[in-house]
This record gives C-alpha cells, structure tokens and sequence, in this order.
C-alpha cells in the first residue's frame, strides 16, 4: 500500500506539473481542482459498484453451493439404499438363469416354427426356384432363394445366440440347406450372362436388364444389414457379403476387354491393313456401345451406378491397354502412322470420343492419352528411322529406274507444254506428298521432321543423280552409237531439275509455315546449288555434243578451201538450228542460257580458227575476199541465232561484232592504218593478248616483223579502262604458237 501510495503522489506530482508549466494557468487551478474532483468522484462510483457486483456474485455461488451439498447428500442416501437392495436381489437374478435359457429356446423354437414350412418345402422350393432360373424368370426365383436364405440366417442366428460354440448344430443347418448355394451360384451365372450381353439385351429385352440390377440392388441392401448386424452380434451368415455389385463390374469390365481383344482380324499375317482394320472395327464398336449405354443402359440402372461414366472409364482402360500392345509389337511404318493418327487423333474427334450425342456427359478434353509420351516418342523415332531408310530406298528404285529409260530408243514423255520430261520428279515428289500428308494427320511437329528429313534426303538424292547423269554422258562420248536418244533424255535431265525447284517450293508452300522457313534455308539452298550444277552440266554435256558434229565444218575455217568455196557455215549454221529444234523441248530459263553459250562457243571457234593461222593472205584481193566473206558469216550467225533467241530478251548480236572487227583488220588497204584498227579492236575487247595480235597480223600477211613489235610495244603502253559489263572472249582462247619474241603479260 505504502509503495502504491507512493507512485500515485508521484503521479499527481507529474500531472499537476503538466497542467500548471505556464502562470496564466495559475488562474485556472480552481477549475482544475473542481475537474480533477468529479474525476474522483466518478472512479469511488464505479469502484463500489464493481464491490458491490462481485459481493452479489460470492453470495449467489455460496447460496448453490449449499444447495448442491444438500442434494449430494440425497444422493449418498439413495445409493446406500441401492446398494442394500442390489445385493438383496442377487439370488432372486441366480434363480432366474433357467428362464433365461428357456427364453432363448423358445426364441429358437419360434423361429423354428416361423419357419417350419420352409423348413419341411426346402426341396419343393429349391426344384421350383431351379425351374424358374432355367426359365429365365430371374425375379421371381430370387424370390423364392431370398426366403430359402433368410430361413436358414434366422435359425443360425438363433442358434448364434443361444451357443456360439455350437458348431455342430450350424453346420446341420447349413447342410440341410446346402442346395441353397448352388442355387445361388446358378443364378448369378444367369445374371452374369445377361452382364455380359448386357449392350445387346438392352436394346431386345431391357426389362431383363433391369430385373438383373433389381436383383443386385437386393442383394446389396441384404449385404449391407447383415454386415450392420455382425457389428452388433458378431454374427454374419455363410456366404455374405456376396458383393453382387462389385462383381457385376467385374463382369462388366472383362466384358469390355474381350470385346477390344475380340476385334483382331484372323488375316495378318495376309492383310497389309489389318491394323487399319481393326482400328476401325474398334472405333466403330467402342462408339456405338457407348451410345447404347448412354441413350439406354442409363435408364436400367440406378443413377448412383453412374453405369455410362464407368463404361466409359472401363473401355478407355482397355482400350490403352491394347494400344500399349499394338506400340509393344514389330510395326512398321504405315502402321505406326496408322496407331497414332487414331491414339492421337481419332480417339479425341468428332469420328469417336467427340461425338456430339456423346455430349456433355463425355468431355473429351478431361480423357487421358492413350499412350503415355514417352510411348508416343519411341514410336516416332522409330517411324522416322524406319521412313529415313524408306525413303533412300524409294528415291534410290526411282533414280534406277530412271536410268534405265535412259538406254530406251524411244523420246521421253512431254509435258502439256512439250518439254521432255522423265517420271522420276513425279515419283520423288509423289512419294513425298504422301509421307507429309501422313505426318500431318499425326502431329504438326512430326510435320515439319518430316519436310526436313524429305529435303535432307533430296540434297544426298541428286548429288547421286548429278554423278549417274555425269556417267551417262562419259558413256556416250565413248560410244555415240550406244544411247539413241541421249539428247532428248539429257533435255529431260534438264528439264527434271526445273521441275524439282518449282516442286520443293510447292511443297514448302504447302506444309511449312511462314515463320519456320528460315529452319531450311540452308539446305534449300543446297538443293537449289546442286540442281544449278546438274542443269549447267547437262546444257554443256549437249553444246559438247553438237560441237562434236560440228568439229569437220569448224576445221575448214580459214583454210584455202574455206577461202575458195566452203559452205562449212551453211553447214554449221544448218546442225545448230537442227539440234536446236530439240532443245527448244528444254524449258526457258535453261534454254536461254545454252543459246547464249552456244552463241559464244561459235564464235570463239571461229575466232579460234583466225588464231590457228592456218591460211596466210598472199594479197590485197585475197584480203579483201577473206574480210567479205567473215562478213557474210558473221551476219550468218548473228541471224541464227537471233532465230533461235527470240522471244527470249537476250541480245546477243554483240558476240559477232568482234568477227567483223577482225574482218575489218583483214579489209584495211593501208598498213600505216593497222595501228588504229587493232587499237580500236583492243579497246572493244580488253582481254585480247599480244599474241592475238600477232596471229592476226601474221594472217593479213603484209605486216612486217618491226610492224608488229612496234604495233604491239604501242599497244601496251596505251591506257587499258575495260567495260565493267564486259564479258571476257579471247581469254580462253589460246594460240599454238608465238610470232614475235614477246612474253605474254
């Protein structure tokens, strides 16, 4: 109290210094004192009647507490008194054990004689009840077993009740009412059978279907309350529970099973599509059962069974059973396409699952996959390994049997443009489509391998192609007798890579998207640089061999028979068109290019032929005669092959310009003017030597040894600026032999 009394002065202390820190609040402190009273004043109130509240509480609790002493003491009277009277009464209730027992027997003994009909009908009601089973009326023999069984269970429960112990007296009733359970087996096959018919029954007899679900709803409930009493007693009769409903699934399930299993075909070993087949079988099976149980077996069973959720569950069990042993089986490729185009695919669409009278019940999107993805994974390598090794063989079948229409003496197939053609691009690509078109019912990520595993092989494809063409060339050359029609089928060479470019683009077209082009840029460059090759080799294999024709002609040129009365030219000009009557057979971008080179190779073996200096003129006559008639047959060539060009865009009357420019050198009368001639020459064509030059003034044949040296020391030291679009023609061109003692630059 002293410490107590103590913090509250201090207290005080600390708040009449709060309120007094300034002196006008001194004028205040009446005011504070009356404020400071009523505080008082108001705490003593409440203080007393929180006094007076817990003095009410104690006097109430001592008031019940008095009074419960004074019951407890009731209490003890009373007991004492029951205790006086219990142990008064203990030989009255041990006089009284033989009428309990006798209790217990007559409950036995009335049971007994509830059951007494029963008792003494048991073979009359077990041959009626066989009779009704045999006769399919299931209810009604249910019937009869019920009252058989619960006849039995009452007088075993009495006899429970009376000696557990007594063993002998049970297996006496159970004997006597052995033929009970046959009877009970027999009539669960009956139900069984209609179990497993269950979807056909449905649709004949559906009130057979329901009889057998009321049945199992019997016994359910029979199960349930026998299983409640041997809580109680601990006493449950033979054969309970008999769990008809758990079975019923059971038989369900199994049913569902061999109804999948059921639908292998017999032919396999025969049949290339017997797993198509039996997909389809499966399909087809799977979606009419599930309709059945949707539209009808519903309506049999009690909507607690949730019958069309459990078949459901039951056929996506077994069917993912099957399709792990389909993928656990040799397959080969069309048939792996086959399993999971329908795991993947089918199983989910419209076609199946995803039927719309299927709906809402069924989600399709809450169904588990068939086959886990790891089993999807080792399929599709095991399907592109397979298709890897296919296609090779495919593509190497197709390239053979290409070849060997190369050897026939009959032209290739055209095209409804008329170009030559063979059927290897067709075959290739035909191949192709359909391997992609597979890949895309699968997956549009197996799509896409695919494309890039069929581009893969195409760039290894016509590297073998580009080398068998390059054979079939070097075997001709040997013997130009041996392949008939070698220019027709090298214009269908041509021709083919063509026909590839545009049938790759087409099929990058159709199944890749935009955005994954750029994943095969690189190798559909690859392609696009080995088709080059084998279309430029192919243009060269067939200006080679009509340069072999031309050979005899080109090797008159510049002779003295040339210079009397050659018609090499005539015969040239006449050989080209000829062979060019077949390469217009070739398509346009190729075709364009091999009129352009041969054009060039013309008159470079022309030109060629001035180089050989295989004719010397002795005179001006001889010069002049020489330079008219190059003239005459530089208008030859540009003519032929202006026919030849048109409607191409291509000009080529420049290649014989350089003709005519040499004839000019030939013309010119007055060798002072040779310099200027040649330098005009030189300047067209910058790529001309010293030692064509020198080839041509040794031709003219009036130019002297100085004439020259000087001709081409001046020549030399003139400024060269050559054309950027020039594009070189004495550079291949190559003299046998020098004139004048000056090294080439």
């Amino acid at each position: 109290m002293e410490e107590t009394d103590r913090e509250a002065v201090a207290t005080a202390v600390q708040r009449v210094a709060g309120m007094l820190q300034r002196p006008d609040q001194l004028d205040k402190v009446e005011q504070y004192r009356r404020r400071e009273g009523r505080k008082k004043a108001s705490v003593e109130a409440r203080l007393k009647a929180a006094i007076q509240s817990q003095l009410d509480g104690v006097r109430t609790g001592l008031s019940q507490l008095h009074t419960a002493l004074h019951d407890v003491k009731d209490i003890q009277h009373s007991l004492v008194d029951v205790n006086k009277d219990w142990r008064q009464s203990i030989n009255t209730i041990e006089n009284l054990k033989d009428v309990k027992d006798a209790v217990v027997q007559h409950s036995q003994l009335a049971a007994a004689v509830e059951n007494l009909k029963n008792i003494f009908s048991v073979p009359e009601i077990v041959q009626e009840t066989q009779d009704l089973i045999d006769q399919g009326q299931l209810l009604q023999a249910h019937r009869k077993l019920m009252d058989l069984e619960c006849s039995r269970d009452d007088l075993m429960y009495e006899q429970y009740r009376m000696d557990s112990k007594n063993t002998h007296d049970m297996n006496l009733i159970d004997t006597y009412f052995g033929d009970m359970q046959k009877l009970s087996e027999e009539l669960a096959k009956q139900l069984w059978m209609v179990i497993q018919r269950s979807l056909v029954t449905v649709r004949r007899d559906p009130t057979l279907l329901v009889s057998v679900v009321r049945i199992i709803e019997r016994e359910e409930k029979i199960d349930r309350r026998m299983l409640d009493r041997k809580k109680q007693t601990g006493f449950i009769p033979p054969g309970r529970p008999k769990k008809w409903k758990e079975k019923m699934f059971d038989v369900l399930h199994r049913t569902v099973i061999t109804r999948i299993e059921g639908t292998q075909a017999d032919t396999r070993e025969s049949d290339k599509m017997w797993l198509v087949r039996h997909l389809e079988i499966i399909r087809k099976y799977v979606l009419d059962d599930l309709l059945v149980a949707k539209n009808l077996m519903d309506q049999c069973f009690p909507p607690h069974y949730e019958i069309f959720k459990r078949l459901l569950c039951m056929y996506h069990q077994a069917l993912s059973l099957r399709m792990q042993d389909l993928a656990s089986e040799d397959l080969e490729a069309n048939e792996i396409v086959s399993l999971l185009t329908w795991v993947l695919n089918t199983y989910k669409s419209e076609e199946m699952m995803g039927n719309l009278e299927l709906a809402p019940e069924l989600e399709v999107n809450f169904l588990q996959p068939l086959l886990s993805q790891d089993v999807v994974n080792e399929l599709l390598s095991t399907y592109m390994s397979t298709l890897t090794s296919n296609i090779i063989g495919w593509l190497r079948k197709a390239l053979e049997t290409d070849k060997k229409d190369w050897l026939k003496e009959n032209e290739p197939e055209a095209d409804q443009d008329g170009y030559y053609q063979t059927t290897l691009p067709a075959i290739v690509f035909q191949m192709f489509e359909q391997n992609l078109q597979v890949a895309t019912q699968i997956s549009e990520d197996l799509k896409i391998k695919v494309l890039h595993l069929c581009l893969q092989q195409m760039s290894s494809f016509l590297n073998r192609y580009k080398e068998e063409a390059h054979l079939y060339k070097e075997e001709h050359l040997r013997n130009r007798q041996y392949h008939p029609c070698y220019v027709q089928y090298m214009v269908a060479i041509i021709n083919n890579c063509q026909t590839f470019k545009e049938s790759i683009i087409s099929l990058k077209k159709k199944y890749l998207p935009p955005m994954m082009e750029e994943m095969l840029i690189s190798s559909h460059a690859c392609i696009d640089a080995v088709l080059d090759d084998i279309a430029k080799e192919g243009c060269s294999s067939l200006l080679d061999e009509v340069f072999i024709d031309l050979e005899p002609h080109l090797s008159e040129l510049m002779t003295k028979k040339w210079l009397g009365a050659s018609n090499a030219v005539d015969t040239i000009c006449v050989t080209v068109e000829d062979y060019f009557n077949d390469f217009a057979r070739i398509k346009k971008p190729c075709k364009k290019k091999m009129t352009v080179e041969c054009h060039r190779r013309v008159v470079m073996e022309y030109i060629k032929a001035v180089m050989l200096k295989r004719i010397t003129f002795k005179n001006a006559e001889e010069r002049k005669e020489g330079a008219e008639r190059m003239n005459r047959e530089a208008k030859q060539f540009r003519f032929l092959f202006k026919k030849l060009a048109a409607g191409s865009g291509e000009d080529t009357e420049g290649l014989c310009d350089v003709i005519e420019a040499i004839a000019e050198v030939f013309k010119l009368t007055d060798p002072s003017l040779l310099y200027l001639e040649i330098s005009t020459l030189v300047s067209k064509h910058p790529d001309i030597r010293d030692d064509h030059i020198a080839a041509l003034l040794t031709m003219r044949g009036d130019a002297s040894r100085e004439m020259k040296q000087t001709i081409i020391e001046t020549l030399d030291k003139g400024p060269s600026q050559p054309n950027p679009n020039y594009v070189p023609l004495f550079k291949e061109i190559i003299v046998p032999t020098l004139t004048v003692p000056k090294l080439l630059k």
